[in-house]
């Protein structure tokens, strides 16, 4: 559960506050065009406890996903599809396959074990629409079941045109589509072939196949009012300048959200691209292409590129916890009125968040105007709260003053280790967080402490709202210039 928020943020939060920050923060305002405000409404009541689609609902609200459909008809040549891969983090491997029955009892295990879950994803390891019955039998068990929980569905959109009905009419309200370019040359870069009505066409004649397809996914489900993530793979040479005639595209069409992230292609994964050498994007390479994209629609910056079976907030994995072996041992123990119950003191504690950080800004400051990156430590729950040799990753948040704008996650090796191998993990991370001014962290030795001041990158140590510690740091830092 989300932990209290007495003692963590200000106590000086009044009730006025909080329904100032819960309807954005502007008291004064008034908006010429009611109908686009009531639609905004909607949509944000759609994407509030979403972790995929709302950036800020990721911190509080958890996703599973389910491992029911093995068969793929395109081949990506990022793309190898394992099984027991336990230890591998990426899209396509699962430990285990599951029956739709079985699927169905693990959802409803999780969703008595954690709460705080909210979204059911089916996105492999192969593709959902390869695998129609076993897909929309799983969706069906658990809209019967459990109908409090979302429905996601991850597709690379060749089947989709066929089956926009059914998504609709089983009330599946978010689709992503994984569209990597919408020139065929480029496409036959990246896949080898495409199956299609029972024919495999290779090369650029299968790519106009499935380019047509996901634009014609992508419209009907605009037009069936289904929110549409699109994912795409950025890969350096081959579609990294091609991006933002992607994301034109994809707005034109409808798209709510584009998730551009990097290709991951280590040899030992024994993908093509991998295994040919053909590297994926620098951090600035990343950032760059977003940022060029961002102005056009609302951009995905916190994907983890989770696996076909992953439990748990963005960023952690549980899925070995539930494995087949445990939890076809365990006694379901979902209950609706509970998770409601869960779900209400969530959004109490992300009122006063909200209204603890408007109370942070300082108006009255001068400011350098300069833009600083800080690397955050965190369990979730939107506050700087782990200890620095916890950290499995850092959340990376650009902060300007007025603003503390989450940008980036970027994975790293523990630093407690036990004594063994810390100096060179140490000297990872630094290299990792070069480009930032300080680390957010609830606990720090001393040893790491000096070193990263070395490396002049201060440290702050906190237990409070991530925004709140961040600007507070900036106009300390500010005063100082």
């Amino acid at each position: 559960m989300t932990p209290p928020v007495k003692g963590i943020v200000t106590s000086e939060v009044t009730e006025s506050q909080v329904a100032q920050a819960q309807s954005g923060g502007c008291g004064g305002c008034n908006s010429d065009d009611s109908a686009t405000v009531e639609m905004d409404e909607k949509i944000q009541a759609r994407i509030a406890n979403h972790p995929c689609y709302s950036e800020e609902a990721h911190h509080h609200y958890a996703r599973m996903h389910v491992a029911v459909a093995p068969a793929c008809n395109i081949q990506c040549n990022y793309c190898n599809r394992k099984y027991d891969c336990a230890n591998e983090s990426r899209p396509g491997v699962v430990s285990e396959l599951l029956t739709p029955e079985e699927a169905a009892k693990k959802v409803l295990v999780v969703a008595g074990k954690i709460p705080q879950m909210t979204v059911l994803g089916i996105a492999g390891p192969g593709d959902p629409l390869a695998n129609p019955e076993k897909t929309f039998r799983t969706f069906e068990l658990i809209a019967e079941q459990a109908p409090d929980i979302k429905l996601c569905l991850s597709t690379n959109g060749l089947m989709l045109p066929e089956y926009v009905d059914r998504i609709k009419e089983l009330n599946i309200d978010h689709v992503t589509i994984t569209i990597n370019m919408v020139d065929p040359e480029i496409g036959a870069k990246i896949y080898p072939w495409v199956h299609y009505k029972r024919k495999r066409y290779r090369g650029i004649e299968g790519v106009k196949i499935l380019h047509e397809k996901q634009m014609a996914g992508l419209e009907a489900l605009r037009d069936a009012d289904i929110l549409c993530k699109v994912n795409s793979v950025l890969i350096p040479g081959i579609n990294d300048h091609h991006l933002p005639e992607v994301n034109k595209a994809i707005r034109e069409r409808g798209a709510f959200i584009h998730n551009i992230m990097p290709l991951i292609s280590a040899p030992e994964h024994g993908t093509h691209f991998g295994l040919t050498g053909q590297r994926g994007p620098t951090t600035a390479e990343l950032k760059a292409v977003q940022d060029k994209c961002a102005g056009n629609m609302k951009m995905m910056r916190h994907c983890r590129q989770c696996r076909a079976d992953a439990v748990g907030l963005l960023g952690e994995d549980r899925s070995q916890e539930f494995s087949k072996e445990n939890f076809l041992e365990m006694t379901p123990e979902y209950d609706a009125a509970k998770r409601q119950e869960v779900h209400a003191g969530i959004e109490k504690f992300r009122k006063e968040l909200e209204a603890a950080k408007e109370l942070t800004k300082d108006t009255n400051l001068t400011l350098s105007g300069e833009k600083l990156l800080v690397a955050v430590a965190t369990k979730g729950s939107g506050l700087v709260n782990q200890h620095f040799g916890h950290a499995k990753e850092f959340q990376i948040y650009e902060v300007d003053g007025n603003t503390a704008q989450f940008i980036a996650h970027r994975k790293i090796d523990h630093y407690c280790q036990g004594g063994y191998g810390e100096d060179a993990t140490l000297d990872n991370i630094i290299k990792a967080l070069s480009d930032c001014t300080a680390v957010l962290v609830a606990k720090i030795g001393e040893c790491p402490k000096e070193q990263l001041h070395e490396a002049g990158i201060q440290t702050v140590e906190a237990y409070d709202a991530i925004e709140k510690v961040a600007l507070e740091f900036y106009q300390q830092w500010s005063k100082e210039q």
